[in-house]
């Protein structure tokens, strides 16, 4: 018997077995959009999370731990534990080598949201994800003093729009007696989705925050009140800052930039690269990797199992079949060779039917994914993922020899009787 006849034969078997060969390539399928699935969101949640601040050569704050100065700086997370002077934040950012500099001013709030204050450079120069930048779904950057731009979730959860007024806080907790109410801040823009601490920012000016903070003094108003337009008559050149990022003209300056900083003689800080303290905060978080990576295998268990289940079933059903087979002449290899090219189908089949599922399931709900921070695309269909599914079938074939041995050393006699 060629391998013609026995495809033929594979063919005819697997079609008179309809809704057993449907249910096992509709198992596969579903097991290999699983596989293809967890282990994609699995690599790219770690690519979001490294990539949450893109094109960033250095981040620099008061001297403290590189972990702190990211958790402040870029995620909104607490507070620093002290500021940076005005004069030395330019006497940097004006250095040779320096291409760029964004200021960060942090302290106030506004209904849970932080307020960060910075210049135009921000919406210029800041990336996230893949060297992407910052986009307005409606209206534009801040131009005066009590201008304010808005993340994407801000705007959602609080129902904001262009040219409503916002009364900010000071420090973090939003109360009564801490808020600026008598200098409200008009919405001039909305930012885009990122998926990143973007989001959930509010963005004024710098003069902004010193407008604001004019008649406060070591964290109280002070009696002396000075009004909105008082304030835009006054000196509003910042004195400190927060934080700052940097881009460099050249990265071989890197390491020489960052040296002269955190050798400062001035005043304490801390430069380091945001790529570097990215990873090392995902070292100490990183237990959701870990969690779907064990899903993942898991999945991949499953699948196989599953597999060998369905072919082990059908051969007891099959046992008159391959009877027959053995009484017109075929071989015991023939049937074991019948048996592997079966289960080799169906993988094969199964695998594709799960690709193409993955894929469109990606194509479709891209958009949302992104907004989570999730940036998929169908280049995350790579080698990788391309290893595991030729692992899927090669370890298919090697699950579809157990019941062709199994059937090739059953005896004619073994598949005419009958079993009660």
């Amino acid at each position: 018997m060629n391998m013609s006849l026995l495809l033929k034969l594979t063919f005819k078997s697997i079609f008179n077995r309809k809704f057993t060969s449907y249910l096992t390539l509709f198992s596969i399928c579903i097991s290999v959009f699983l596989l293809l699935g967890v282990d994609t969101v699995r690599k790219e949640a770690k690519h979001s999370f490294t990539n949450t601040i893109s094109g960033t050569d250095l981040l620099v704050g008061a001297r403290s731990g590189s972990v702190q100065l990211l958790l402040y700086s870029v995620f909104r997370i607490g507070n620093a534990t002290n500021n940076i002077g005005w004069d030395s934040y330019n006497k940097i950012s004006s250095h040779r080598s320096v291409a760029w500099s964004i200021p960060i001013s942090l302290g106030d709030s506004h209904k849970g949201f932080r307020v960060m204050g910075t210049s135009q450079a921000y919406f210029e120069h800041y990336r996230f994800a893949d060297n992407q930048a910052l986009t307005f779904e409606n209206g534009k950057a801040f131009s005066a003093v009590y201008d304010t731009v808005i993340g994407a979730d801000v705007a959602k959860m609080l129902g904001y729009q262009l040219g409503d007024e916002l009364t900010l806080a000071h420090g973090v907790y939003d109360t009564d007696f801490a808020r600026h109410d008598d200098k409200p801040f008009v919405l001039t823009g909305i930012l885009e989705r990122t998926g990143t601490p973007v989001d959930r920012t509010i963005h004024v000016s710098l003069q902004g925050i010193e407008a604001l903070h004019i008649d406060w003094k070591t964290g109280t108003r002070s009696r002396d009140q000075v009004n909105a337009q008082q304030a835009l008559d006054s000196n509003l050149q910042p004195k400190q800052i927060t934080a700052f990022m940097l881009g460099l003209h050249s990265k071989m300056e890197i390491f020489r930039v960052q040296r002269a900083i955190n050798n400062y003689k001035k005043e304490p800080m801390l430069a380091v690269l945001p790529g570097l303290a990215l990873g090392e905060l995902w070292q100490l978080i990183g237990v959701a990797e870990k969690a779907l990576l064990v899903i993942a295998v898991f999945v991949l268990l499953n699948s196989f199992v599953g597999l060998l289940t369905v072919i082990l079933t059908s051969l007891n059903e099959r046992r008159r079949e391959m009877a027959i087979l053995r009484s017109l002449g075929c071989r015991p290899n023939q049937i074991f060779v019948l048996l592997t090219l079966e289960s080799l189908l169906f993988a094969v089949v199964g695998c594709v039917l799960g690709v193409f599922l993955f894929l469109v399931v990606i194509v479709s709900s891209q958009p949302l994914l992104q907004g989570y921070g999730l940036h998929l695309s169908l280049s995350s269909l790579g080698f990788e993922q391309l290893i595991l599914i030729a692992s899927v079938i090669g370890a298919s074939f090697l699950i579809g020899s157990i019941p062709g041995y199994r059937a090739y050393k059953q005896s004619l006699a073994d598949g005419m009787s009958i079993k009660l």
